[in-house]
């Protein structure tokens, strides 16, 4: 297919008029307030007014993805969501405690069994553990070494000073409620998921901009060649007061054929400076999905595209792009994986609907240690002393001289209805709707692609109609100014059309920048949408 660029239409070269002159005009004063007014105007410095730099379209999306402020922001989400797995794998870490302590204490005698009139203790205690709970089947496991050492002046004490140790391990392991998931598991299942939509979000707002930066890109395009059009409209209207006042010199017209030729040229004034703004303003909407801040280097150039649009469209198949639309956008993706979070969610209700039934094992332990003392009978004299210490306790640990094992079994469950199972229930409806606004979410994008077809379709019809119109006003501008050269018709008719030819150029670069737009929105609307889309969370 051939390609049309846009430059016809803002290097048309001008026509001669062959006017006559006129006299003079009475808007001097008004010229000339308006003259005064840009004047002081040219002293506001706006962005735009540095050296010119030449700006390719892929120039303009690399500088957006690394530049891009709200880019900048989105990319720091993941790594947020980073830190909160993180936290929630934390809690299964161990928990390592220990204490230590030591105490004494005198107490006064009551019975003859206490030892002794007044007899004084004095203890150390030095205890470590050990807790983690378990990511599989959802339990926990406690170890504990406990150690303690006392000496007494109790004259009925066997041990003096006493070493004690312990070491008991116990596990708790969830039957039912708590087997498969619990609120930790969910948390973790939950934050996973997050994850993924943080890099779906990064993905879709990528994509968005690189959108918005072409877009933006041929508005500055659409915007230069506008104004180059009204630049030639007002030469147009220029070079046809001078003819005119040229034939009102000389006599051949009327100094009244001026004033239309003037007011014609004040409206191209100021549909020049109408353009010169739309021109600073697409440059700035440019600029602010390109620069990193006002410190950047193009913030304040005055930003030249150089790339111009063609009338080249791909072929396209409509039902291809639908499924590409269904496998990709990232409102879609978003959806399925909040869908994966209302699955968990709804299978922690369920989990929580079952009875508690708890497996509780413990096994214990315990050794004794220090100075033995064979007495003489209750309180007795002292006929043996066996030395020892706390080795003795580990020794016996080690052997296993004395162990103690318990299991328990313990079961709780709500008699009648319970709030579980109401919530259980409510989410379930829930479910379905989410899958209902899932498919209603497909039956959007595929109506998205299809308009976005159309649109390419019907902006190919305005491009051929709004060519077919310039080429008519550009042969009826010059029909006009022949006959006004042969006396065959006024100065009115050669405004208009002047006035014509300018709206068919801005009408046809219009279209011809509208189909660069329109197939942008092709490509963006098979990968994202625009807005944040998603499903409902079941809570």
């Amino acid at each position: 297919m051939r390609s049309l660029r846009y430059r016809h239409l803002i290097s048309i070269p001008l026509l001669a008029l062959a006017t006559t002159a006129g006299a003079q005009s009475s808007d001097d004063s008004l010229v000339g307030l308006a003259t005064r007014a840009a004047a002081r105007l040219a002293v506001i410095q706006i962005p735009g007014s540095g050296p010119r730099t030449d700006l390719t379209l892929e120039d303009a999306i690399a500088r957006a993805l690394e530049r891009n402020l709200d880019i900048a922001v989105q990319r720091l989400n993941p790594l947020v969501v980073d830190l909160n797995l993180a936290q929630a794998l934390s809690a299964y870490s161990p928990t390592f405690d220990t204490s230590l302590s030591t105490n004494s204490s005198t107490s006064p005698s009551s019975t003859q069994l206490d030892g002794g009139q007044r007899v004084v203790s004095d203890r150390k205690v030095v205890n470590t553990g050990i807790t983690q709970a378990v990511a599989w089947g959802g339990g926990r496991y406690t170890v504990d070494f406990n150690n303690n050492r006392q000496a007494s002046t109790n004259t009925f004490s066997s041990f003096n000073p006493s070493y004690r140790s312990s070491f008991q391990g116990s596990y708790t392991q969830p039957l039912l409620r708590g087997f498969k998931i619990d609120s930790t598991r969910q948390q973790i299942q939950v934050t996973r998921i997050n994850r993924d939509i943080a890099d779906i979000d990064l993905r879709q707002l990528l994509t968005n901009t690189v959108s918005s930066v072409q877009d933006a890109y041929w508005d500055l395009v659409y915007a230069t060649g506008t104004l180059e059009v009204q630049r030639q409209a007002l030469e147009l209207a220029e070079t046809l007061i001078r003819d005119n006042e040229a034939r009102v010199e000389i006599g051949t017209m009327a100094p009244i054929e001026i004033v239309s030729a003037r007011s014609e040229a004040a409206q191209r004034r100021q549909s020049l400076a109408q353009a010169e703004q739309n021109l600073a303003t697409a440059e700035l909407a440019l600029k602010q999905l390109i620069v990193g801040g006002t410190d950047d280097e193009y913030w304040a150039a005055t930003l030249n595209p150089v790339d111009l649009p063609t009338l080249e469209v791909p072929a396209i198949d409509l039902e291809e792009a639908i499924r590409t639309a269904l496998d990709e956008r990232t409102d879609i993706a978003r959806s399925r994986r909040q869908l994966d979070i209302n699955n968990v969610n709804l299978s922690s209700l369920s989990n929580s609907r079952l009875p508690a039934v708890d497996l509780v094992g413990t096994y214990q332990l315990q050794g004794q240690g220090g100075t033995r003392f064979n007495r003489t009978g209750l309180g007795g004299t002292v006929f043996q002393e066996i030395p020892g210490g706390i080795s003795d306790a580990f020794n016996q640990l080690y052997d296993v001289d004395f162990p103690t094992w318990n299991l328990q079994l313990t079961v709780s469950y709500p008699l009648g209805q319970s709030a579980a199972d109401a919530q259980y229930a409510r989410a379930r409806i829930q479910v379905q709707q989410v899958q209902a606004q899932l498919r209603q979410l497909g039956l959007q994008v595929a109506t998205e692609v299809t308009n976005a077809v159309l649109q390419i379709q019907g902006i190919a019809r305005r491009i051929e109609a709004s060519t077919a119109a310039r080429e008519l006003a550009t042969e009826q501008l010059a029909a006009e100014q022949s006959k006004f050269a042969a006396g065959l018709q006024t100065n009115f008719f050669v405004v208009q059309a002047q006035r014509d030819l300018a709206t068919a150029q801005d009408t046809e670069l219009r279209a011809i920048l509208d189909q660069q737009k329109a197939l942008v929105e092709f490509d963006r609307v098979q990968r994202t949408s625009l807005s944040g889309a998603g499903i409902s969370i079941v809570q």
